[in-house]
């Protein structure tokens, strides 16, 4: 059997630019879709948030950023609708802001 490297073997006579460009687009493949959220989850996710707020809980929450979800754990401190924006603060007591269109799910941290 015939052991190939792949690209590896091509690499040598490829220009950097159409390196660069393949890479690139071997990138672009693990981009995720940002989905839409119905009224039933909002509504959910309202009232953990609410919940969340008064209870002092901490939450997990999914978010949208740079075409990828990413994880933040923490507790939400405050809620600004004039801005969008949902404070939150992890273990470590930073303080992070999250746009609530960027927010895909919000659940209870500790389960």
């Amino acid at each position: 059997m015939i052991r190939d490297r792949g690209r590896m073997k091509w690499v040598s006579m490829m220009l950097p630019e159409h390196v660069k460009v393949l890479r690139e687009w071997a990138e672009e493949d693990s981009y995720k879709v940002r989905k839409e959220l119905d009224e039933q989850q909002l509504e959910l996710m309202d009232g953990i948030i609410a919940e969340a707020m008064q209870l002092g809980r901490g939450v997990t929450v999914t978010y949208y950023r740079n075409k990828h979800y990413e994880l933040f754990t923490g507790w939400i401190e405050n809620w600004d609708a004039l801005t969008g924006c949902l404070q939150l603060t992890d273990a470590s007591g930073g303080e992070h802001c999250l746009q609530l269109q960027d927010i895909m799910d919000i659940q209870w941290a500790d389960k």
